[in-house]
C-alpha cells in the first residue's frame, strides 16, 4: 500500500473534486486498498501556501513524485498505477 499527501485547503472547490475522484478510485477493483491519503492543509504553513498556493490540489508521495490539478479520474488512476508500480 502506498501513502499519499493530498495538499488541499478549506472551501477550496478544486479540491473538493480531486478528493470525489480519489474516494472514487479507492473503489476501483485494481486500486482498492493498494493506496491510503492524508489530507494536508497548507493554510498551516507559510512553506507549504508558497509551494501549493496556487497549485492545489496536488497529490504527492514521499519520494515528491506529485499530480497537481486538473487532472482526469482516468489522469489519476494511471498515476496511482503507477506509484503502486514503483512500490
Amino acid at each position: 500500500m502506498i501513502s499519499l499527501f493530498f495538499y488541499t485547503t478549506s472551501g477550496c472547490h478544486l479540491c473538493d473534486d480531486a478528493e470525489a475522484l480519489l474516494k472514487v478510485l479507492g473503489q476501483h477493483p485494481q486500486l482498492a486498498n493498494e493506496f491510503q491519503y492524508q489530507s494536508v492543509e497548507i493554510s498551516d504553513s507559510d512553506q507549504l501556501i508558497e509551494l501549493y498556493g496556487t497549485r492545489i490540489p496536488v497529490l504527492a508521495t514521499h519520494t515528491d513524485r506529485e499530480l497537481g490539478w486538473p487532472f482526469s479520474q482516468e489522469e489519476l488512476g494511471q498515476w496511482l498505477l503507477d506509484r503502486i508500480d514503483e512500490h
